[in-house]
């Protein structure tokens, strides 16, 4: 299957917590009207501008880089370095009480406020969801409850003490190594329809 990358609009959350985890989005040049397909998976190749991912649900993709797609690695954070008006990225579930509890957390560097800010269904599940925003209020009490604010309203997020939490900083090609994970969107070609060629089931991102 071939597909090219496109503009993300929405936060990406790294499906491995290890400094060769990454994601890549195109250009805004590139952004079309289809809208962007989230890939998460493992690096087979990298060939040229062509990165050929084995995916989660066992499907392998052919996605076409472009010269200006930016890249980012995945570094190992903790809950201290989230503060009030800190730009974050939180993967949630819904609690009984309108909470929401994290499942993880990106914090994004100043380069990246506004990335992806609202707040959408995800893919981390049943009822996940993604919150993007600057954290308002912070209460520190066996981990932290934040208040996350975006555009059209907020959410108080509770961060248990054992939440995955990693910072986005800037990274390059040498990252896109065999066996990397990896979380992308992309464009699907016109030409090219979405066609599954191989049965075989990656192991989870």
């Amino acid at each position: 299957m071939k597909i090219v990358s496109a503009n993300a609009i929405r936060a990406i959350v790294a499906p491995a917590l290890v400094a060769a985890s990454l994601f890549a989005a195109g250009s805004a040049a590139q952004a079309q009207s289809a809208p962007p397909t989230g890939v998460r998976g493992t690096v087979t190749a990298l060939s040229g501008d062509v990165l050929k991912v084995h995916t989660r649900d066992g499907r392998d993709v052919d996605v076409k880089l472009a010269n200006d797609t930016p890249i980012r690695g995945v570094a190992l954070a903790n809950v201290n370095d989230i503060k009030p008006d800190s730009y974050v990225g939180t993967a949630a579930i819904p609690q009984p009480d309108g909470t929401l509890k994290a499942l993880e957390v990106h914090v994004f560097p100043a380069s990246m406020r506004g990335s992806g800010e609202g707040y959408r269904p995800w893919d981390l599940g049943s009822n996940s969801t993604m919150t993007n925003g600057t954290v308002g209020s912070l209460v520190v009490s066996n981990g932290r409850t934040i208040t996350v604010k975006y555009k059209d309203g907020e959410k108080k997020i509770v961060i248990p003490q054992d939440v995955p939490i990693v910072a986005l900083e800037p990274g390059d090609r040498s990252l896109l190594v065999p066996g990397a994970k990896v979380v992308l969107f992309a464009i699907r070609k016109p030409t090219a329809p979405w066609r599954r060629i191989s049965s075989r089931r990656a192991s989870t991102a």
